[in-house]
């Protein structure tokens, strides 16, 4: 190459504009970065801190992260930022907004009560003179294999548990804020790759607690893979990944439209085929038919703590991404997704209720619950309008603490094997433990809807908005789905307190008071938001407007 050249080549690069810095607004990404910063010092504590001291350190480390984290939202609300001071920050990226400032308060708490769950250590009996918690003592050990042995002999828990958790939690809160397509899949993998490892941590039932876990990361690829092609649909059709910049290609508002632009987006086929895509990759997070089939297999097989953190807090971001994604960026297509949702809604309503009536396992009970619950919830989703939104913001963080309590007791009933989660196990134990029998029963009543808990605000909640957006005959269905699904947890009740108890049955284990408060909490939020809940419905319709 000549000098000639080289002196060209020089000076088109300092002709070159400079890339400019990104902007990044930490006052409003507090909670996400405070949860992710603990998530890292956690990693560091696994490596400089004596295992001795691990429990104790990781613990209080993520109690503190989690309510800072809450604190940070608090904050934000109390400033504004859920209402008129609500944007984009992050260069777009991300938006803070009421519904995400409510969704990650929501999320916050459920991982904060999780936590307690997590870290109990008082259930099971003593491993060679210490005490044990629900996961393996070591992970990586093949299960019955002398490192395993070692392990238990040695004192070793899982410890790593702690960060696993932080990281799903500060993925969480940025899938429903996120306001771009990579974003929103940046944030799945980020909550979906910790929860994979936890399913498979279970100290008890291992091969099966590895199996629920393999599944679910095999399903849950395929559906990543399925929303990643949306993703790509969508941006061949619009040229943008940004939410506001598609909304406007939709509706036909774009003014800079170029001349590859113009020939994409007339084509509504990348557009629905790319919609779709994305709705599979959401519904299959909130576990509603025809996505649901990981649901009872992961629920059973995963430790109880796991379990009962996702089932509540992966329905809460993955409904709050739905929202997002349905009413800022599909707006215009609002007669073409409604169809689609109507029967999701309705055969998730019915196949979780019904199909719940033939279950005699509690974990796999309550995982089929939670499908019909996510037909429920769709109602919600399908009115659009914005009773509709508050609608469902109440009845994901009404459901959240039900869920908790609900798997935080099935924590307590043990026979030799561990938990205890045959139906037939339960039998009479209202006359064994009178106190833990109905607590459960309380979560379950909330379950059903009955009159004076979460339960019933939430449905009527739903229904109601459902109703006032022309979807009637949806809300007749689920009715009669919920009718349906009363039979089931009645059952229980009355297996519970009117059945003889079995000879040498499961014993009810006394917590230490980190589960007894997850169970107390349940109870309280449940009986509140069902007797005086219109101080959080007026929270929730506040928070439901969206930043476009």
């Amino acid at each position: 190459m000549s000098t000639t050249q080289l002196t060209e080549l020089t000076l088109r690069a300092q002709e070159v504009t400079p890339v400019p810095a990104p902007e990044i607004e930490y006052g409003q990404l507090a909670p996400v970065l405070i949860v992710l910063g603990a998530a890292v010092v956690g990693i560091l504590f696994e490596a400089f801190v004596p295992r001795r001291g691990r429990y104790a350190a990781q613990a209080l480390l993520t109690g503190l992260a989690l309510a800072s984290a809450f604190a940070a939202v608090v904050a934000l609300a109390a400033t504004g930022h859920a209402t008129t001071e609500a944007g984009l920050v992050a260069m777009g990226a991300l938006a803070v907004d009421g519904p995400t400032l409510f969704l990650q308060g929501v999320i916050l708490l459920v991982a904060l009560v999780s936590l307690f769950v997590f870290a109990e250590r008082r259930l099971d009996p003593r491993a060679h003179g210490r005490h044990v918690d629900s996961f393996a003592a070591e992970g990586a050990a093949v299960p019955g294999g002398a490192g395993e042995r070692a392990a238990v002999q040695a004192g070793f828990t899982t410890t790593e548990v702690y960060p696993l958790l932080l990281f799903a939690v500060g993925g969480m809160l940025v899938f429903p804020a996120a306001n771009d397509l990579l974003t929103l899949f940046i944030a799945l993998e980020v909550f979906s790759l910790p929860l994979y490892v936890l399913c498979a941590l279970a100290r008890r039932k291992r091969l099966m607690s590895q199996e629920a876990a393999l599944k679910y990361f095999l399903l849950g690829a395929f559906s990543s893979a399925f929303l990643l092609f949306g993703v790509a649909l969508l941006y061949g059709y619009a040229g943008t990944v940004k939410y506001a910049g598609i909304a406007e290609v939709v509706a036909n508002t774009n003014t800079e439209t170029t001349e590859a632009l113009a020939a994409t987006s007339g084509n509504d086929v990348l557009l629905l085929l790319g919609g779709a895509l994305l709705l599979m990759g959401l519904l299959f997070k909130v576990g509603a038919v025809p996505f649901h089939m990981w649901t009872p297999d992961v629920y059973q097989g995963a430790p109880t703590p796991v379990t009962g953190f996702m089932a509540a807090a992966t329905k809460v971001a993955a409904f709050g991404a739905l929202l997002r994604l349905l009413y800022v960026v599909l707006p215009g297509l609002t007669w073409d997704w409604r169809p689609v949702l109507w029967g999701v809604a309705i055969v998730s309503m019915l196949a979780g209720a019904v199909i719940a009536i033939t279950q005699t396992d509690v974990k796999r009970l309550l995982a089929y619950s939670s499908i019909a619950h996510a037909g429920f919830i769709l109602a919600g989703v399908i009115a659009a309008t914005p009773e509709g939104i508050s609608s469902v913001l109440f009845y994901l963080g009404a459901y959240s603490f039900v869920t908790l309590g609900a798997f935080a007791v099935v924590t307590l009933v043990r026979d030799a094997g561990g938990e205890a989660t045959h139906l037939s196990k339960w039998a009479g134990l209202g006359r064994r433990s009178p106190l833990v029998a109905a607590v459960f029963a309380v979560f379950l009543l909330a379950f059903a809807g009955i009159p004076m808990t979460s339960g019933f605000t939430g449905k009527f909640a739903v229904f109601k908005a459902a109703a006032e957006g022309g979807a009637g005959v949806l809300v007749v269905i689920g009715v009669i789905a919920s009718a349906i699904a009363a039979f089931f947890y009645i059952r229980v009740i009355v297996l519970m307190f009117f059945s003889e108890p079995q000879v040498g049955g499961p014993s009810v284990a006394v917590p230490s008071a980190l589960t007894s408060t997850a169970i107390a909490v349940g109870v309280l939020v449940t009986l509140l938001l069902g007797v005086a809940p219109q101080y959080f419905l007026d929270l929730a319709a506040q928070a439901g407007v969206f930043v476009r």
